[in-house]
Order: structure tokens, then sequence, then C-alpha cells
């Protein structure tokens, strides 16, 4: 090996081409965790994805391990290293949870065998999607093989000992962002969320305090279990507690009344015994207090003895018989003793005058004894009114409760027959906006019929004058008939004649009118007046039968005859009527 030991990436390459892990020459590795299966660098540890600044430049190489990349031997193909001089490839943003690269730059005769043989080193593959166009993605089963994964990109790969451009090719290896990472991953995190919720509950839950039991609810049995705990002194403040919680949750009633009061007896029947340890509490404690008085005492008494002890010492006769040093600690020593001396005295001085004290306490309460009681009696009468006072609240708190259920019940009730009120309002409305719309039109109709009343009114009154009129005319002619007739009797025919002149000088317009017309008589023209007129007050026209009625009403001499529309009148009696009154009479 004629390589100098001073280039150690020389030395590891030529170590690496032997199939050798490279090693100094004192017997340490230049590369740690190298794997000669594999002729590269293992053991990069896993990424996190979340970590930033993936994907813009790659991972930084520890300062102890050279830069070098070897090499890559393999059945069916070389991978040669590129230029370490040129700019690492550039990559993309690593996704989150990435399993999965791009593989590209392949050459053309490349198969999913070769490509397999190659990033097989890199760990576990799960699937390879080759695509015609010399490029694949491949999917591994860990994160931290993608990494190995990328270390071959910029390597060129040459497909057994051939030169041809099909066997040749320059591979580019980035991150590929697949579904089914991103879906794994989220379910990752999804599960750590949980577990981290899981282990702060556990937290929790562990430095919460204890919450007490839960009291039972009321009924006969539970009641009887209470009560027989009441008796029991061990179990007392349990059974207490559950029933003031029943009392205040409102369970007594009318049925549950004497059990409750049951219950209260025995609970007061432990005021005595209460009292009783209470007693036995203070006589201990005054048992206590004398052995302690005692005791000090004594130790008062051995203080005394041992300042005694050292006033004697510091007198001249023993004085002078001591060392200096022996002397200092001797009056040290009796200092401290006076000290610890007075405090104990002035203890036991303080214990006497409360003793004295209460003494004179007592006594002074002597003559006030009476008043004593009233006042107690007073506090007993408060302490009534008051429970009475908190009975009557929780009563009225009860029954507010059974009110406010009731007016809640009520709203709901009332809020539907709202609803229903509103729905029969508007049907209403509806219906009263329908009934006034019509009756405006029956009162436009109502007008309308008003003024063609009013109208017939005013021809009727017109054909009534006209019928007046021409009745009387008629009378004249005929009571004219009779002079004539008479006079044609009595006179001769020269008589005759001047008087038919004299009666047509006096009837002239009468008889220029029927000697111009077809009409043979005045009565004919009197139902032909009759006739226009009615015809007149019918814009619409009316049937013959309805005519020959009408004309019936007025004169009972006329009679419907056989033919077309014969009233009592010839065909000629209709030749004078107007055109529009003939039509009206031929369409009806």
């Amino acid at each position: 090996m004629g390589l100098p030991m001073s280039d150690p990436s020389a030395w590891a390459t030529a170590m690496n081409n032997l199939g050798m892990a490279p090693m100094g020459m004192t017997g340490q590795p230049l590369l740690p965790d190298f794997d000669p299966a594999l002729g590269m660098m293992t053991g990069i540890p896993p990424i996190n994805p979340m970590m930033p600044g993936l994907g813009i430049v790659p991972p930084p190489i520890p300062p102890d391990m050279p830069a070098v990349k070897e090499i890559i031997h393999c059945k069916s193909c070389t991978l040669f290293p590129p230029n370490p001089h040129l700019p690492p490839p550039a990559t993309r943003e690593r996704p989150p949870g990435c399993k999965t690269v791009f593989v590209g730059g392949l050459p053309e005769n490349g198969t999913e065998q070769i490509i397999m043989e190659v990033f097989e080193q890199c760990g576990e593959v799960i699937a390879i999607r080759k695509s015609k166009k010399n490029f694949c993605h491949i999917r591994f089963a860990e994160e931290f093989m993608v990494d190995k994964a990328l270390y071959l990109s910029g390597y060129r790969i040459r497909l057994g000992s051939s030169t041809d451009k099909k066997d040749t090719g320059r591979l580019h290896v980035d991150f590929a962002q697949a579904r089914d990472d991103l879906y794994e991953w989220e379910c990752k995190q999804r599960m750590l969320a949980r577990e981290e919720r899981h282990r702060r509950r556990l937290a929790e839950e562990r430095f919460r305090p204890p919450s007490p039991p839960p009291v039972v609810h009321y009924s006969d049995h539970e009641c009887s279990v209470v009560a027989e705990k009441l008796k029991d002194d061990t179990k007392f403040s349990e059974a207490i507690q559950t029933l003031l919680t029943w009392i205040e949750r409102g369970e007594v009633n009318r049925r549950t009344a004497n059990n409750f009061y049951s219950m209260i007896q025995s609970a007061n029947s432990h005021i005595r015994r209460l009292v009783n340890e209470k007693a036995a509490h203070e006589k201990e404690m005054e048992e206590a207090k004398e052995k302690f008085k005692l005791a000090l005492s004594g130790i008062l008494v051995q203080f005394e003895q041992i300042v005694a002890v050292y006033h004697s010492a510091s007198k001249q006769k023993a004085w002078d018989h001591f060392t200096k040093a022996q002397r200092k600690n001797i009056s040290v020593w009796c200092k401290q003793a006076e000290e610890i001396r007075n405090i104990h005295n002035d203890e036991l001085m303080g214990i006497r005058r409360e003793e004295e004290m209460e003494m004179s306490d007592e006594e002074i309460e002597d003559p006030s004894e009476m008043k004593e009681t009233e006042e107690s009696a007073l506090v007993s009468q408060v302490e009534a009114l008051k429970e009475e006072n908190d009975s009557l609240r929780w009563q009225l708190d009860a029954y507010r409760n059974e009110v406010e259920l009731l007016k809640q019940e009520q709203g709901k009730a009332s809020r539907d027959e709202d609803t229903t009120k509103e729905q029969q309002m508007k049907l209403l409305q509806q219906a009263l906006q329908g009934m006034q719309k019509h009756l405006l039109k029956v009162q436009e109709e109502y007008k309308k019929r008003e003024a063609e009343l009013e109208k017939v009114k005013e021809d009727k009154l017109k054909v009534e004058t006209l019928l007046e009129n021409l009745k009387e005319q008629q009378s004249m002619a005929d009571e004219e008939d009779k002079e004539v007739d008479v006079a044609d009797c009595q006179g001769n025919e020269s008589s005759t004649s001047r008087v038919c002149a004299c009666n047509q000088e006096k009837e002239c317009p009468v008889e220029k009118s029927l000697s111009n017309s077809p009409v043979k008589s005045e009565r004919e023209v009197l139902l032909v007046g009759i006739i226009s007129t009615f015809l007149h007050v019918h814009p619409f026209g009316a049937s013959i039968e309805y005519i020959c009625s009408y004309l019936q009403r007025l004169d009972s001499k006329v009679g419907v005859g056989q033919g077309v529309g014969q009233v009592g009148l010839d065909s000629e009696a209709w030749a004078p009527l107007p055109a529009e009154i003939w039509w009206r009479m031929r369409y009806e």
C-alpha cells in the first residue's frame, strides 16, 4: 500500500475497493457504522419530518466523518459516485411521514429487479411503481430508509460492463408525496395525541382529591338502614350526613315525616353522649395540666438546686482553687441555668395566673346564672326560629320549583295554542278579506242594479203617461165615432158628406196619418205605440208571448192568434214598427 497515511479519504477508498472495513493504523474505523456488504455508510438516524430546514439542505455530516462517496458494486450494475466538488443535488420539501421516494434518470434497459437490487440495500422495499419514461416511485417500510435512499442521488449507474447509452443513467432521488404515507402519519399523530391526553388525564386524576361517596336516594329500606346507623356511635357521622342531604333535597313530606322525625330524635340522643365525651376530655386535660404543673415544679426545684451549686462554687472558698478556664465555664453555665430557670418559672407563674383568673370568673359568674339561663333560653328560641325559617324557606323553594315546572309546561302549551291561534287568525283574516272583496263587488252590483231600476222606473212612468194620453185620445175618438154614426142615420147624403168633410177637417192629423200608413184603426196605432215603448224598456228584446201577456194585462180584449206573431193584429200592422223593434221581436 504505497499510500500516504495523511490522506484518510484515499486510504478509506482503497480499503473499500478491497471489500474491507476502512481501518486506521491505530485500529479505529475511519468510517463509523460501515457495512462492507453495502459498500456505503449505514445507521443514519431517522429524521423527524417536522424538523425545520428539511429538503433545503442535506442532513449535516458529523465533523469526524469524511464526506466521501464510494463506488457501489451490485450483482447486475455498478454505481459511480458524483463529483465531490459539485453542489449537493436539490430536493423538495419533505412531506410529513414520507416513506416514498422519486427516482429519476434510470437507464432505459433498467428493470424492477435491478432497481430492487440497488435500493433494497437502503431498507425493506414495500412497493415499486415503474414508469415507461425512465423513472419510478419506491415505497419503504420506515421513514429513515428514505434518507439512505437520498444518499444515492447523483450516482451514475451502469448496467453490467456495457457503455451503451441505454444501459447508463444518472440517478436523481427526491422526496415523493403519497396519500398512504400521509394517512399513516396522521394516524400516528392521532394515536400520539390520544396517548398524551390519556397521560394528562391520569396525571390530573392522580392529583385530584378523592370525591366523596355519592349519597343514596331516599327509600324505605335506605331509611331503615340510616336509622340503624344513627344508633351506632361509630357510623353516626356517615348517617347524619345522609340525613342532612335528604332533608336538603326536600324528601320530607307527609308520608315520610314520621320516619324523619324518628331519625332526628335518634340524632338528638347523641347530644348527651357528646357532652359526656367533652367532659371526659376536659377532665383528662385538667389531669394533664396537673401532671404538667407537678413535673414543671419538680424541674424548677432541680434548676434551683443546680443554680445554688453554681453560686456556692463561685464563692471565694472554692473559686480560688479553679483554673481560669474552669471559672469561665462555670460562670457561663450559671448564666444559662438561671435563664432557663427564669423561663420555666415564668411559665409556671402564667399557668397559676390563668387558674386564678378562671376561679375569679367562676366566682363572678355565680350571681349572673339567672341572666345566663335567660340568655340561653333566648338563644334556643332564636335557633328554633331559625330552624323554622330554614324549613319554611326550603318549602318555599320546593313550591317555587313546582311553580316553575308548571309555568314551563303552561308556556309550552300556550306556545302551541298561540301557534294554532295565529293560524286561525290568519285563516279568519283571509276569510274576512275575501268577504270584504265579495261585499264590495256586491255593493257595486247593487249600485248598478239601483241605477238600472231607476231607469226602468223612469221609463215606466213615461209609458204610463203615454198610455193615459193614448186612452184619452181613444175615448175622444170613440165619442166622435158615435156622433158620426148618429149624424149618418138622421141626415141625408149631402149632410153626411158635409159632416164627413167637417170631420175630416177636424181630424185632419189622424185621418192623414191613417191614410198614409197601412194601420187601419187607432186601436192598432195604440197597440203599436205600447209595444214600441215596451221594447224600448227591454234593450235585449222580449218574446212575443211576453209582449202579449203584457198587452192582455192592459186590455183583456186583446187575443193571441195563429201565425207569425199575431197579437190581435193583421200582418200589415207590423209594418209601421221601427226596424230596430222589428229586429228585436224577430230575434226573440
